[in-house]
């Protein structure tokens, strides 16, 4: 059965067990709500609750085992010989899967029968051929050890499925007799119902939580795996990127690959910088203008379109840089202007789309900071004597300075982890270089690129990604937190 409906089914009986629950509850209670300890509708939720969520909970822990133990009891089929040089058990794994997805489909759509597809004699060039007549994406020819496996992946995924199924309904259907079983006037049910909602709510932030811990610990093993097989003091001090897919050590026992961080460290820092000098003026600028001089109708109109840059995907501002910013900087400073660009993709490019992209982040920030200084400030100064511009330059900058800073550091984290401005404005160059029309790339952008395609996670050129990624992580969590201590504090003085 799909999972779909299967938790249509689960609640379906859940919804069933809400009005019986509150039926009965109020039928032994002899028609009166007060002889109850809680309202009706706690016992139904009771009773929903008792169906639904262990029934959910085991096909949830289910299907997150099944792939594992399936994966195990087949890929203990496949022979050595299988795995080719270059490849690996999981690339063979991964043919199997797609093998038997393929007999699935194929099953489907009535090119061959679920017996021909489970057919362990059938012959695997007729196999392959029909696969591919239906359709179906497979290698040149399939094995016989592939097919066999693809066979035995498809017995075990549906026996997995079916006794999933059987389990499920069987424990929704005891939740379902077990909720009715409390339907009693003097059961607490509202105890029960509140308990459970707060640990629905306690399991909803500890998945939040493990999320982030999962995502750490799979950069954290893949780098260490990384620098395991390349030199850590390579990566962070050699100035030369250079990957070579091919792998392998020259005859000094040095890795042929040059994977040092630095050019792709400096061309982040760099973009990102140019970014934060065309966002922080515009929107600080805008910031005061829209706190201190404008007015309520102008406000609501402007300060909504200013945050519509916010809601722009970034893949349209990389296409803006590409197709428009950077021919306007050629026709600038190209060879038909002052000869300092020769091509549309430079650091100048990505950075002046991406500091268009930064600036509702700076604005929005800097000016919700800006209204929450005390007008008594102002005020004070306005008493004192001091123009408008002067008591915005002298009082309510200074009092804000902490939060704007803060501003400027979380817009600065945003443009060091930007890609599509990057990919489609500044070029893939790796290299050290202080002239802003040239082009450079950044380590998201690396990132991407040397995980496209069919990668091999043995190898560092692929695990780079991966050290990248956490260097990345470090730098930009540094950034958040400190930009997080300098607002809480400016908060805690003005709130």
């Amino acid at each position: 059965m799909p999972v779909f409906w299967l938790v249509m089914i689960v609640l379906g009986l859940a919804a069933l067990g809400y009005v019986f629950g509150r039926h009965r509850a109020l039928a032994n209670a002899g028609g009166d709500s007060r002889h109850l300890h809680s309202l009706p509708s706690y016992y139904g939720s009771n009773v929903a609750i008792k169906t639904v969520v262990p029934a959910l909970l085991v096909m949830i822990i289910w299907l997150f085992v099944q792939p594992f133990v399936v994966d195990g009891r087949v890929i203990g089929m496949i022979p050595d010989s299988e795995i080719r040089e270059g490849s690996n058990a999981s690339l063979v794994m991964a043919e199997v899967r797609r093998t038997a997805d393929g007999l699935d489909n194929a099953v489907a759509a009535g090119v061959m029968s679920d017996e021909e597809a489970g057919n362990a004699r059938a012959d695997v060039s007729d196999m392959t051929a029909r696969l591919k007549d239906a359709g179906q994406i497979v290698t040149s020819t399939i094995t016989q050890p592939v097919l066999l496996a693809a066979q035995e992946y498809r017995d075990l995924r549906r026996a997995s499925a079916l006794f999933m199924t059987i389990v499920v309904l069987i424990i929704a259907g005891a939740g379902l007799v077990w909720g009715m079983a409390g339907a009693k006037p003097d059961f607490r049910a509202r105890n029960v119902v509140e308990k459970s909602i707060r640990m629905l709510l306690v399991a909803a932030a500890s998945i939040a939580v493990l999320t982030t811990v999962g995502i750490i610990l799979s950069l954290i093993f893949n780098t260490v795996e990384f620098f395991r097989l390349y030199p850590i003091t390579a990566f962070f001090f050699e100035p030369t990127w250079l990957p070579s897919f091919g792998g392998g050590i020259d005859s000094d026992g040095n890795p042929l690959s040059k994977l040092g961080i630095l050019p792709l460290l400096w061309g982040t820092l760099y973009i990102s910088l140019i970014a934060l000098l065309v966002a922080v003026p515009i929107g600080l600028f805008a910031a005061i203008y829209l706190s201190e001089y404008a007015g309520s109708k102008v406000r609501s109109i402007a300060k909504p379109m200013l945050e519509v840059l916010a809601g722009i995907p970034t893949i349209v501002y990389g296409l803006f840089a590409l197709l428009t910013v950077g021919p306007l900087l050629i026709g600038v400073f190209g060879d038909e202007g002052l000869g300092w660009m020769q091509a549309g993709t430079a650091v100048m490019t990505a950075g002046l789309v991406m500091g268009i992209m930064l600036i509702p982040f700076v604005s929005s920030l800097s000016d919700d900071i800006i209204n929450a200084v005390p007008q008594a400030m102002r005020d004070g100064s306005f008493g004192l004597g001091a123009t408008k511009s002067e008591t915005i330059k002298q009082v309510v900058l200074p009092a804000a300075l902490p939060g704007i800073v803060g501003a400027i550091l979380l817009a600065a984290s945003r443009a060091i982890g930007e890609t599509m401005i990057v990919v489609l404005g500044a070029g893939a160059a790796a290299r050290l270089s202080l002239n802003p029309f040239e082009a450079m790339t950044t380590v998201t952008a690396k990132i991407v690129s040397q995980l496209t395609g069919d990668a091999d996670f043995a190898s560092p050129e692929a695990l780079v990604a991966f050290a990248l990624g956490m260097t990345l992580f470090i730098l930009t969590l540094g950034l958040n937190v400190f930009a997080l201590y300098i607002v809480r504090k400016y908060r805690e003085q003005y709130d």
